[in-house]
């Protein structure tokens, strides 16, 4: 092709059809142009149908590891729930002495023990440049401050973790026997059912209850055991909260993921 088109050009010039000769080298470069702009509108074709069909892998990916996250915050949710109202009713024993009985006590001692920490699943691509495959400003915004709102949500989780474990439990465990307490969780499954997993059984240990006397009266009269239900109460409650803050922004992300799914 380019040995034909050379062969025009030379013989209109040795004709000396100068004029004919800028005409063609004219429509000749007008056709090359042309052709250039045709090859690259095929590419960034064929470049924006690769980045769509990435687009749709990834929004796909974050819309099944959301949609997990949201049911094991759910699930932390409820347990934190319960620690802080068995907490509260603690309080009730402390303050009414009318009420109290040991079984109820040690029922609700056995659930202010937990924590829980919120595990999600952080992909690679609110990490990375992958982000900018997303034509959603919106969600590329909300995917950007996810990995600092799920740091402020731990740090308030193990905020009530260090306290239990180097404050609470070694309370328990000079006044009351941490022994009985924990076998009555075991025995009600209280972590069980806050699995991430379906159908996963939890292996507790069969402990027993303790040989030794407890004295529960003891153990709600003294005023420090009153400040560290105060502790159980206001840290977990604390934490619930940011842990509701952060499950409206996961409910906010699947929503529009579920919008940009719909509409590829």
């Amino acid at each position: 092709m380019i040995k034909f088109f050379r062969h025009i050009r030379k013989s209109l010039i040795e004709k000396n059809k100068m004029g004919k000769y800028f005409k063609y080298a004219i429509g000749e470069i007008i056709l090359v142009v042309i052709g250039i702009l045709i090859a690259l509108g095929i590419n960034n074709w064929n470049e924006n149908r690769k980045q769509k069909l990435e687009e749709k892998i990834i929004l796909a990916q974050l819309h099944t590891e959301f949609n997990s996250n949201l049911k094991q915050l759910n699930q932390k949710i409820e347990l934190k729930k319960e620690i802080i109202n068995s907490a509260l009713k603690l309080f009730k024993y402390i303050d009414f002495e009318e009420l109290r009985n040991k079984d109820s006590i040690d029922y609700y001692l056995a659930r202010t023990i937990p924590y829980t920490t919120f595990d999600p699943i952080v992909n690679e691509i609110t990490l990375s440049n992958q982000l900018n495959l997303l034509q959603n400003d919106s969600l590329k915004q909300k995917l950007t401050y996810w990995t600092s709102e799920l740091a402020d949500n731990r740090e308030d989780e193990l905020t009530w973790k260090y306290y239990r474990e180097n404050k609470y439990i070694p309370f328990l465990v000079e006044h009351y026997q941490l022994r009985t307490i924990r076998n009555l969780a075991n025995q009600s499954n209280l972590l069980e059912k806050y699995l991430i997993e379906e159908n996963t059984s939890n292996i507790v240990a069969k402990i027993g209850k303790s040989k030794y006397e407890e004295n529960y009266n003891t153990l709600l009269n003294l005023p420090n055991f009153e400040d560290h239900i105060e502790r159980c109460v206001t840290q977990n409650r604390h934490s619930l909260n940011q842990s509701l803050i952060l499950r409206k922004k996961i409910m906010q992300i699947i929503g529009i993921l579920d919008h940009e799914i719909k509409h590829r």
